[in-house]
């Protein structure tokens, strides 16, 4: 990896952390009477960094954050959580953005969907129940709403480096970074 991917992954590993620590202090719970559910914030860097840089830097930039986050403040449960949840999410994405019909909104939603299903999965493995599948429909309608709109705030950050004259770090993956919509 050059110095200067190398460099911006370390950027987008530190802003992600940031997103994430700030959600902490969003009271969502006012507004969603579900426990655990969050914005999901750290995943338009995710986006970010699929769309721009590809599958391989997006995976680490997760990776790191996932255990970087976990290191700060959540402990082996929550670093089971959040990377089961982010490694079906993102994989989930990654094939989704090559769905030329679905914009980064469509994928952002299909991605916390996926987030949702995997954070039951650990749950179900690390409650030892599989009675907690039940709480998935009410995650996955909330899914719609987080994806939205983490999809529109990477949508805008998307237009805005494009606007900016930053281009895509090629890679030999298909990208319709081009269309953000």
């Amino acid at each position: 990896m050059k110095a200067k991917a190398l460099a911006l992954c370390a950027v987008l590993v530190a802003l992600a952390l940031g997103l994430s620590y700030l959600e902490r202090f969003l009271p969502l719970q006012i507004a969603v009477p579900l426990p655990g559910v969050k914005l999901g914030l750290a995943n338009i860097v995710t986006l970010m960094a699929l769309y721009f840089l590809g599958t391989r830097p997006a995976v680490t930039i997760l990776g790191l954050r996932c255990v970087l986050g976990s290191l700060f403040g959540g402990g082996l449960s929550a670093l089971a959580f959040s990377l089961t949840g982010g490694l079906l999410a993102l994989g989930t994405m990654t094939l989704a953005r090559r769905i030329p019909a679905l914009s980064v909104y469509g994928v952002s939603v299909l991605g916390a969907a996926a987030h949702n299903l995997g954070q039951i999965c650990a749950a179900m493995v690390l409650l030892g129940s599989v009675y907690v599948i039940s709480y998935l429909p009410f995650l996955l309608a909330v899914s719609v709403l987080t994806g939205l709109a983490t999809g529109a705030a990477s949508s805008a950050s998307l237009r805005a480096l494009l606007a900016a004259g930053q281009r895509p770090i090629p890679t030999q993956e298909v990208s319709y970074v081009g269309n953000p919509r």
